[in-house]
């Protein structure tokens, strides 16, 4: 057991969904050749104004707004002085001493218990160029698409007691980008990106210990599997009686361990000042109501009410608002067939798992919602049967044809004829006088074995609850 308290904070970088950039009319799509989405502004050019795109203004309130955080009346940009090869103007324009918001929160669940991970801030800024390492040979070029490209900081409290909490969070944070349309979380593109600051401390301390960050974490598990490191590192470190040395590493992948990039940076060493271009930023209450009107519901609110108001488990609805994209699709599906629960299992059964195989997002998804309820009204009608209904659904997913054009066209609709189905039980009764003899002294177990030997003989088609029904009747006879 280890004396040591994980203290971590993260840093979350999310590419804001505009198509222009933040303080020019460049381009933003990703994957153009090099330095095409480029002009005076956003290459730094003597001489040239930045103009601030008001698209990256409203969805950063609207960020602030779903992570309950306050939004400041005014705030405004400063400039981070470094140099660096992919930053053309040897600046970042970013907010320092002002943040657009402050103060907020989200909720996770850890291990079935609610955490409440506390925001410091979250702020406005530009992303620089990207360095294009030659394979071959020790060069580097620069691709500078990317300066200027509207980036939200999400700065975290320092929280997260565990690798798992982080993971968590992140996840939870990405959805919520997601959920209220302003990002795509993409994190192999490099739009949703982390930065994670770990330190340890002894248990019941609450003077926090010397922090290291560590970037170029690229997914959730690298993430972790990072955060699992550097608190063991760490550990070591302060049990043989040494000091952490605070510094910026890097995650190697490969190796599965973090290495040293340079000395931790602080905040004067970027020798902060307020932007002399750009003026302070006024946000008025009008302003931020307009944008609170068009939130859609949020995804704790949308949980809370699928428990509520369709009586489903914690867990399911959990599943079922991982995103917007999946919870729409689970209540358009309610409209045709209003049975929470058995649409619940569907989508969450054979849906995602189809969707898992095909690696298709719920957007993507062969089967529409309303088709899927087509075939559920075709189980609770007793036209086909469950068993037959997961042969059904695979016919939709691979022909895109509806559960009734399948079953019309494979002459799958289910027997539920009570004569046509007890003149096969009385074959399989007299198949099977052995079994029918143990079943009668007690071995009531072997009632399966009757119900599959019916569904075998009518193929699958025979109504199971009338099957049932007339074997026991059957098998409870006096003889």
């Amino acid at each position: 057991m280890t004396p040591f308290e994980p203290v971590i904070g993260l840093e979350v970088h999310a590419q804001l969904k505009t198509d222009t950039k933040i303080f020019c009319g460049c381009s933003t799509r990703f994957g153009a050749p090099p330095n095409t989405h480029t002009c005076p502004v956003c290459l730094g050019m003597p001489g040239v104004l930045p103009m601030l795109n008001k698209k990256v203004v409203d969805y950063t309130i609207r960020m602030a707004l779903a992570t309950h955080c306050s939004v400041a009346p005014r705030s405004r940009f400063a400039r981070k002085n470094y140099f660096y090869p992919d930053l053309p103007k040897g600046y970042q324009i970013s907010q320092y001493e002002l943040p657009i918001a402050e103060h907020g929160h989200i909720e996770i669940q850890i291990d079935g218990q609610d955490r409440r991970i506390g925001l410091t801030r979250i702020h406005m800024e530009e992303d620089a160029g990207k360095l294009v390492h030659d394979p071959d040979r020790p060069i580097s070029r620069v691709d500078l698409n990317r300066t200027g490209v509207p980036l939200m900081e999400i700065v975290s409290d320092p929280d997260l007691r565990s690798a798992e909490e982080a993971g968590a969070y992140l996840r939870h944070l990405r959805a919520i980008v997601r959920w209220i349309d302003i990002g795509d979380g993409n994190m192999e593109e490099g739009s949703f990106r982390c930065d994670a600051n770990v330190s340890i401390r002894p248990k019941g301390s609450e003077v926090l210990g010397t922090r290291t960050e560590i970037k170029n974490l690229n997914s959730f598990r690298n993430v972790e599997k990072a955060i699992r490191y550097e608190i063991a590192r760490q550990t070591e470190i302060l049990l043989g009686g040494g000091a952490v040395v605070q510094e910026t590493r890097l995650w190697d992948p490969d190796k599965g361990s973090t290495f040293s990039m340079r000395g931790k940076e602080e905040a004067h060493d970027y020798r902060y000042f307020p932007d002399p271009d750009l003026l302070p930023l006024v946000i008025d209450e009008a302003w931020v109501e307009q944008v609170r009107c068009e939130l859609p519901e949020l995804p704790d609110k949308r949980r809370a009410r699928f428990v509520q108001a369709y009586r489903l488990p914690e867990t399911d609805a959990g599943v079922l608002t991982a995103s917007r994209e999946l919870a729409d699709y689970f209540e358009t599906c309610l409209k045709g067939f209003n049975q929470p629960k058995m649409v619940a299992n569907w989508v969450m059964g054979s849906l995602l798992a189809l969707l898992n195989a095909e690696d298709k997002s719920i957007e993507q998804s062969p089967i529409s919602a309303d088709d899927l309820a087509g075939l559920l009204r075709l189980i609770d009608e007793g036209t086909i049967s469950g068993k037959i209904a997961k042969t059904v659904f695979d016919e939709m997913a691979a022909a895109g044809k509806t559960a009734k054009q399948i079953v019309r066209e494979k002459g799958w609709v289910q027997v539920s004829d009570g004569g046509a189905i007890e003149a096969v039980v009385d074959q399989v009764l007299a198949a099977s006088p052995d079994e029918v003899a143990r079943y009668r002294k007690g071995q009531v177990k072997l009632m399966g074995f009757f119900v599959g030997q019916v569904m075998k003989a009518t193929k699958g088609k025979a109504n199971p609850k009338i099957v049932n029904e007339i074997l026991t009747k059957k098998l409870s006879e006096v003889h």
